[in-house]
């Protein structure tokens, strides 16, 4: 783990008073490592700062970990039986949720999560030192469908995700998807699971669609995610689909609107989905504009609907990943030509305001912050950066507590000049992120 210390200039009281409402507070960057690792990837935490993510073991396959006080803790050996695994969203009681490998075989090669070995991929709960398979869905035909995939637990351990059922759908795209999952065979259904031990309850999809994914929950039991078919259905990473919707308590679902597209099959996460809810409603994700080849992070309200939130200056597309209870978003803005090729830069809203990171970190931060996957009640933020020497390690960025001291003001611009990623990084990132070759990436 690497920290470096804070040298910010003192500014005016005129400055200060200038910047006004917008002002934000520094944040400063860990670089959570391992060091000497080549990838790992911080993708969640808690208000009590446990953060959860992935890393590569020293056998090269991936594994779940839990960051505690800068303690790293592998929980992915011995997983579910299979080589690898990640850790994904944690509650405040500590419950943590991920997708991990069995010792089984996939009969029909899917690659659902990504790894890329062929092997069946499940969701995990994870306490008390145990993982626990999440089950799967039953098809029309009695059976239980193979895989099944993570979205988020809330505090009352109701997990929210998505699970095959055993129901072969010919619709389905007999070749892989544009992100390397697939090729898909079965049905899949957006679930909530718990928060009794076995318990799951299928979503019901929008009317005239047969699939789904719920990637969001909040403690009030409101669901968000995609709806849509087989065939123009996405899995993650890089999700993407038709719909993006909410599934009050009661199970009843809603479509949130669009930006004025909807999905692309044949382009990196062009489409519609909505990625996380906050416990007062809030919505953001993804969205396609008109013409079906960008998409930009909204911001979805009761009251005001859906809300385009841009990107940072100079960039193309971006996606809102993560967001508190404050109305908070972290995500990622991405210069051209999109996500596989374009130089990403984490990015917060915040206060009608979308800022590089990048721009209001130390000024010897450890990491080019690449991608903001979360951030808490508090303003931690936790995601992935580049190191100078091309390796990709997961980090936190926590603002500057002393608020009432001017010097710890930010007088950044809301954002810098891309910085183009090394081919070297650029190359491992691609892998990891389930392009040409096994490994996990983030499940968004």
């Amino acid at each position: 783990m690497k920290t470096t210390s804070i040298r910010i200039p003192a500014l005016s009281l005129l400055a200060v008073l200038q910047l006004g409402a917008q002002t934000l507070p520094r944040y400063f960057v860990t670089d959570l490592g391992p060091a000497g690792n080549p990838f790992s990837q911080a993708a969640w935490l808690n208000n009590s700062g446990v953060i959860t993510g992935v890393d590569t073991a020293s056998d090269g396959t991936s594994h779940a970990i839990l960051w505690y006080g800068f303690m790293l803790l592998d929980i992915g050996k011995p997983g579910l039986g299979g080589p690898n695994s990640s850790a994904g969203s944690i509650n405040e009681f500590g419950q943590v949720i991920g997708s991990a490998e069995t010792s089984s075989k996939d009969p029909n090669n899917e690659n659902f999560c990504g790894f890329g070995t062929g092997s069946q991929c499940l969701p995990f709960l994870w306490q008390f030192g145990t993982m626990t398979a999440l089950p799967t869905l039953k098809g029309s035909d009695g059976d239980f469908g193979t895989n099944a995939g993570w979205g988020q637990i809330n505090n009352l351990g109701a997990i929210a995700g998505y699970a095959e059922n055993s129901n072969r759908d010919p619709e389905c795209p007999g070749k892989k998807a544009v992100n390397g999952t697939g090729p898909q065979v079965l049905d899949f259904e957006p679930v909530i699971w718990g928060p009794a031990p076995g318990q799951i309850q299928q979503l019901p999809p929008l009317s005239g669609d047969s699939v789904g994914l719920a990637l969001g929950i909040n403690d009030r039991g409101e669901a968000v995610g995609i709806s849509g078919r087989c065939a123009n259905t996405i899995l993650p990473g890089f999700t993407a689909g038709p719909h993006a919707v909410l599934w009050e308590s009661d199970g009843s679902v809603h479509d949130l609107g669009n930006l004025g597209g909807t999905v692309n099959t044949a382009m990196l996460a062009v489409g519609n989905g909505a990625l996380a809810i906050n416990n007062q409603g809030e919505v953001t994700g993804l969205s396609a504009l008109p013409g079906n080849q960008t998409f930009h992070p909204f911001l979805w309200t009761k009251g005001t609907g859906m809300r385009d939130l841009g990107v940072l200056p100079g960039d193309l597309v971006g996606a809102g990943l993560g967001m508190n209870n404050r109305g908070e978003i972290v995500g990622a803005s991405i210069s051209a030509p999109g996500p596989a090729s374009g130089n990403p830069r984490a990015y917060l809203w915040r206060n009608g305001v979308m800022s590089d990171l990048n721009a209001i970190v130390q000024q010897d931060a450890p990491l080019y912050l690449l991608t903001a996957f979360w951030i808490n009640d508090s303003g931690d933020i936790v995601g992935f950066g580049a190191t100078s020497g091309g390796e990709i390690h997961g980090f936190l960025a926590m603002p500057n507590r002393g608020a009432a001291r001017l010097e710890d003001a930010a007088a950044s611009p809301a954002s810098i000049a891309p910085r183009p990623l090394r081919d070297d990084a650029r190359r491992l990132l691609l892998r990891r992120l389930r392009f040409g070759g096994s490994g996990a990436g983030p499940n968004r």
